[in-house]
Parts: C-alpha cells; sequence; structure tokens
C-alpha cells in the first residue's frame, strides 16, 4: 500500500519496518514499545533539532555535514549534547547493525533538550540530559519521483527573518512549513513554495528550490532557508562541472519563465518539478540540466559511500 503523502516523500511501505529496533538513550527498543516522556521537551514544546539521512551501500552519506549541522543548532540552542560527534556516529552505526540494515534506509535522528520537572518552557526546568531518538526505517522515494515533476503552489506563509525564528536552525518546531504544506495540499499541489519577507523565493516546505533560466542555474541567497546538505553538494557539482549557478533574489515572474525547475533533499535527492501555480515549467517534463544533475549527484553519493 502505497502512502498518501505525495511530492518527493511519497514511499512504498516496507514490512520490514514492523520488527525495526529503535535507540532512545543508547537503548535498543522494539518499535511498539519505544517510547518518550510526555515531560520530554520536544513533546512539550517542539523544543529540539534533527537530521534525515541516508544509508547507501551500508554507509551513511555525507555524515560528517549532517554532524556539524546538528551541532552547531545544539550550540545556538544552549544544549549540551553530553555526547560527543564521535558517540553519536557510533549509536547510529550499532543501530544499524543491530537491524541488520546495509542499504535503502532512512534515518530519522531527534535531539530534543530533555525532561522537564513540569510542562513550561524555560531550559533550566529541565532535568536530564538530551533525549537523543534514532529511527532507522527501510524508505525509499518510489522511482518516478525522479521524473514525473511534482507540483508546487506559492503559499502566503512566508520564511522569516532570523529574529523571529531562525531559518538555519533545522528545529523540531516546523508549525510554519507545516502550515505551509498544508495551505498547499488543499491547493492541490504535492508542496509549498515559500517566500521571503521581501517577496523574493526562498525554498520550499520540506525540500530546496532551484530553478534553470537559459543554461544557468538559479537558487535562493540562502539567507532565509536552512543550510541544505544536498543543496550545498548540487552547488558544488554545478561549480565543478562548469555548469553556471548563481545565488540570488529572484521573483515568481522569474519561476514561472523558466526552462526547468528541481529540488532538492535528503531523502530524495534531485527531483523535478512540471508545475508552479498552475503554470507548466518548461515542457512539463524532466529537463536535460536536471537529468544530468541527478547523474551527477548520483555519482558523488557513490563516491562518498564508496
Amino acid at each position: 500500500m502505497t502512502k498518501q503523502t505525495k511530492g518527493t516523500h511519497e514511499y512504498q511501505d516496507d514490512p520490514r519496518n514492523a520488527t525495526i529496533r529503535i535507540d532512545i538513550n543508547g537503548e535498543l527498543f522494539a518499535r511498539e514499545e519505544a517510547r518518550v516522556s510526555v515531560f520530554d521537551s520536544g513533546f512539550v514544546l517542539g523544543d529540539g533539532i534533527w537530521e534525515g539521512l541516508r544509508v547507501h551501500h551500508g554507509k551513511v552519506a555525507f555524515l560528517d555535514q549532517h554532524m556539524d549541522r546538528l551541532y552547531e543548532g545544539a550550540k545556538a540552542l544552549d544544549m549540551d549534547m553530553e555526547v560527543t560527534p564521535q558517540q553519536l556516529r557510533e549509536r547510529i552505526y550499532r543501530v544499524l547493525e543491530e537491524n541488520a540494515m546495509h542499504e535503502g534506509v532512512h534515518i530519522r535522528l531527534m535531539v530534543s533538550r530533555g525532561i522537564k520537572a513540569t510542562p513550561y518552557q524555560d531550559p533550566r526546568i529541565t532535568i536530564t540530559p538530551p533525549t537523543i531518538v534514532i529511527i532507522p526505517e527501510y524508505k525509499e522515494a518510489l522511482p518516478e519521483t525522479a521524473y514525473k515533476g511534482i507540483r508546487l503552489f506559492t503559499v502566503h506563509v512566508r520564511r522569516g527573518y532570523p529574529d523571529v525564528q531562525d531559518p538555519k536552525l533545522n528545529s523540531h518546531s516546523k508549525l510554519n512549513c507545516i502550515t505551509a504544506c498544508i495551505q498547499a495540499t488543499k491547493a492541490g499541489a504535492d508542496e509549498a513554495l515559500m517566500l521571503d519577507p521581501h517577496g523574493f523565493v526562498a525554498t520550499c516546505n520540506s525540500t530546496h528550490f532551484f530553478i534553470v533560466r537559459k543554461g544557468e542555474v538559479w537558487t535562493s541567497t540562502g539567507d532565509y532557508c536552512l543550510g541544505g546538505i544536498t543543496r550545498g553538494n548540487v552547488i558544488q557539482l554545478c561549480e565543478q562541472n562548469d555548469i553556471p549557478v548563481r545565488q540570488k533574489n529572484f521573483s515568481l515572474t522569474d519561476v514561472y519563465g523558466a526552462n526547468e525547475a528541481f529540488v532538492t533533499g535528503t531523502f530524495a535527492g534531485l527531483a523535478p518539478v512540471a508545475e508552479i501555480d498552475g503554470r507548466v515549467i518548461g515542457d512539463g517534463q524532466r529537463g536535460p540540466m536536471v537529468e544530468k544533475l541527478q547523474q551527477l549527484y548520483l555519482a558523488m553519493l557513490e563516491a562518498e559511500c564508496a
């Protein structure tokens, strides 16, 4: 049975996930027994950070970059991890080994501030070290995601200024993105395209956004979006392969007139965009630049996980 989620995160259920073991603070639990406290900061307030990880050929892809982002986020939130990056790496690989997982695996790594003495926002009433949960699942993007083309809808919800809620933080508090996703869903689209406070294109609710115009690859300045790992790798691939790439302000007029568009993310890599706000992008099919970048990214992934 296929899940009803759409866009780049659509996947096929895998019966093997019913028997996976989940790591909570270094202990392994069967899926149906994995629990966190109702007093946990993540549950009470969304006070935490997370990473999505892909396993390819038994190796977690781009793990150094993900660890850097996670620990930078923890420092920004003044959260004392009490677990070193190396210890956390060992936990990740141990849970993979315990589940005998080597390929086609997606990991959700979640860190909350810890358990509170009472439900209240002040971090000083947290009475335990951070809660660290590692959930590995057999989960892959559907094959057609690579070529079919998703539909986007521009929503009223903006990516805001960093003095309101810094978009650089990969936090559990995702209500702005969830609200954007709901609006796009109600409009019949797969995902939301979000603007920055000035009306320029910023990013999507769960992926990063690119367009192709006259042989050039454009993406936002990055000022109002998460520092995406796949986004950064695609920019690097363009630079290494003499593909003009620009991080710049651009408007919806630029988007509607683009030759191609695509989104990036850890789960599905690169996925083409066929339609935005009812406008067909290019000819509505995966274009040559997207296909070339997909091939380059797969080669990069193979080299990373060789």
